[in-house]
């Protein structure tokens, strides 16, 4: 992030903009929704300008900028629309202290202006630090789409209540009547009932939310997918959004924890194969503690808690601690990495099962039938296996698998910085060696990738190639 997102308090404070043509026209047209005292310079102002002026809503001084005129500006736009006036002006106006802002010229820009979603008093603000304005304005107009008219008629009035709701207890009690008031029963009482209506409907919900007995703590056991946040359920994203506390595994990735709340407490609890791991009874009593004491508690897994997950043992502790629970699937990584493969986990005439398998209980592991999973045909998803990978291929090969059945494994399943190792039973072992993978990866025996869902990269030694999702 190259430019830092603040709101600028602009109430009683000067702009200066210096420029009178079209350039000047689209910043002012923002500029005046604004309380800041406005001065344009400019020899020949456009006549939207002069009248802005006659009006009293803006300062024109029908000249150009000259040395202190930008003293006690805030902020000093640049819009002459010629690279030497505007680079003039500018160094004239950093002089005087005020923050500069040429148009169209980012890297001698100071600061720059957003695409903004006007609902007075809630302001969205939309940047690309100046790489992709044409996104900034769909993005703009989508939001402008779900953000109806009167959300700032609702804001205004929630404003003047906040005193009020002062009474209620910080935290999810506050929170819980104003999410109420905004996306319920507000827009409901401002149709019917105009301001009014709304002020009075207030009352009566605060009163209610007063008298409300606390809401118990509960857990929600939620799948965060192998990765990719655009994977994630929405209920998953509700979950997250009204989390107090959310205890996450080490391959839960940082862009989906981002879609917390910031005040929720982030608690990392993770296991690792082969490696330092929390214990299970540890997990259990964080979990229970926090939603003992109230919380609202999501245990986030990576791809589905059912799947390796231990989610019997956790449920069972927060049963037995009386506290009431839900379980919110997520995408396998099995599936996930299948799709970047471009191949189904079943297939009529070649698999009518599928067996998930995980390489992290060995003992487990070594007790499978392995001559039902040699045959022809056969396909697995295997967790955990790149420690395990050798002991798979020689139980296979010892139980008759063909030695040229395909394995693809897929590292980092829907992330941005997934990879695809194509090999085959007899290469596997070499193969994992010379990839050198260090992010979670799992095992797709019997699948090799279809080249239409992949891009070749160049290839690795020892008979790898490297493949993304396209």
């Amino acid at each position: 992030m190259q430019h830092f997102p603040i709101f600028v308090a602009l109430a009683g404070r000067r702009v200066i903009v210096s420029g009178g043509g079209e350039a000047a026209l689209a910043k002012l047209r923002l500029l005046l929704k604004t309380e800041a005292h406005v001065t344009v310079f400019a020899v020949d102002a456009a006549p939207e300008i002069q009248n802005w002026a006659a009006i009293g809503k803006l300062r024109l001084v029908p000249r150009a900028m000259e040395p202190g005129d930008a003293i006690c500006a805030v902020l000093a736009y640049g819009a002459n629309e010629d690279a030497v006036e505007d680079a003039r002006i500018a160094a004239l106006a950093r002089a005087d202290g005020a923050m500069v802002n040429i148009v169209d010229n980012l890297e001698d820009s100071q600061f720059i202006t957003p695409a903004i979603v006007d609902r007075d008093p809630v302001t969205v603000a939309i940047g690309t630090e100046g790489a992709a304005p044409v996104l900034a304005r769909a993005i703009k107009r989508d939001l402008e789409a779900q953000l109806p008219a009167t959300l700032g008629t609702l804001a205004r009035i929630g404003k003047t209540f906040r005193h009020v709701a002062e009474a209620l207890p910080m935290g999810r009690a506050r929170r819980d009547f104003w999410s109420e008031f905004y996306f319920q029963t507000g827009a409901r009482d401002l149709e019917q009932g105009g301001a009014g209506g709304v002020l009075a409907g207030l009352h009566t919900l605060f009163g209610r939310h007063l008298t409300a007995q606390d809401k118990p703590g509960a857990v929600a056991f939620v799948g965060a997918g192998p990765g990719d946040p655009d994977l994630l359920t929405l209920k998953a994203r509700k979950l997250l959004d009204e989390a107090d506390v959310i205890v996450h595994d080490r391959l839960v990735p940082a862009p989906i924890l981002e879609l917390a709340r910031r005040e929720a407490i982030l608690i990392s609890m993770g296991k690792e194969g082969f490696g330092p791991s929390a214990k299970q009874n540890d997990i259990n009593d964080t979990i229970i503690e926090h939603a003992k004491g109230g919380a609202q508690v999501v245990r986030l897994k990576a791809g589905d808690p059912s799947v390796f997950g231990r989610l019997e043992e956790e449920m069972t502790a927060v049963e037995a601690a009386d506290i009431d629970w839900q379980v919110v699937p997520g995408i396998t990584a099995a599936s996930a990495a299948a799709a970047s493969l471009g191949q189904s986990l079943t297939q009529r005439g070649r698999n009518s099962d599928l067996r998930l398998l995980t390489g992290h209980d060995v003992d487990g592991f070594a007790e499978q039938d392995w001559r039902t999973l040699a045959r022809p045909g056969a396909v697995a998803g295997i967790y955990m296996a790149k420690r395990s990978a050798r002991f798979l291929q020689g139980r296979l090969l010892m139980h008759g698998a063909d030695p040229a059945t395909p394995v693809s494994v897929v590292e980092n399943a829907s992330r941005p910085d997934q990879r695809i190792v194509t090999s085959s039973l007899a290469t596997l072992t070499d193969d994992l060696k010379a990839a050198n993978l260090t992010g979670p990866a799992l095992l797709l025996y019997g699948l090799a990738p279809r080249q239409a869902a992949t891009v070749t990269l160049p290839t690795i030694p020892t008979r790898l190639t490297e493949r993304e999702h396209a």
